[in-house]
C-alpha cells in the first residue's frame, strides 16, 4: 500500500469520476469472490470502483479489510462507492500517472 498526497489522489478522483463500479458487495459481505474480484479487477486496471449495495454502516471497515487483503491504497469513499487504487508492478504495464 502506497500513501498518497492530497495532490495525487485529487488527480486520481478525477480520474475515477468516469468510471463504473467494476465490483459490487452485496448481501454476502466481503468473500474470497469479492477479494479474488477486486485483485482481478486492480490488476487489469490499477484504478476501480467498489459499490456497496448492503453494509452501508461498515463501509469503512470493509473498505480496509478489502486494502489490506489486496494491497490497494484507498483513494476516496462517496456515498456507498469507495475508490481503491493499486500501482501495477510493472512499470511498462502502468497505465494511470499520478
Amino acid at each position: 500500500m502506497i500513501e498518497l498526497t492530497s495532490k495525487q489522489r485529487k488527480n486520481l478522483e478525477k480520474i475515477a469520476h468516469d468510471l463504473q463500479p467494476v465490483v459490487i458487495v452485496g448481501g454476502a459481505g466481503v468473500t474470497d469472490g469479492v477479494v479474488s474480484m477486486v485483485e482481478n479487477s486492480l490488476a487489469a486496471h490499477e484504478l476501480i470502483k467498489v459499490k456497496f449495495n448492503e453494509y452501508k454502516d461498515e463501509i469503512r471497515e470493509l473498505t480496509a479489510d478489502l486494502c489490506e487483503k489486496t494491497d490497494a491504497t484507498l483513494v476516496r469513499i462517496i456515498g456507498f462507492t469507495a475508490i481503491l487504487f493499486r500501482e501495477a508492478e510493472e512499470e511498462e504495464d502502468r497505465k494511470i500517472t499520478y
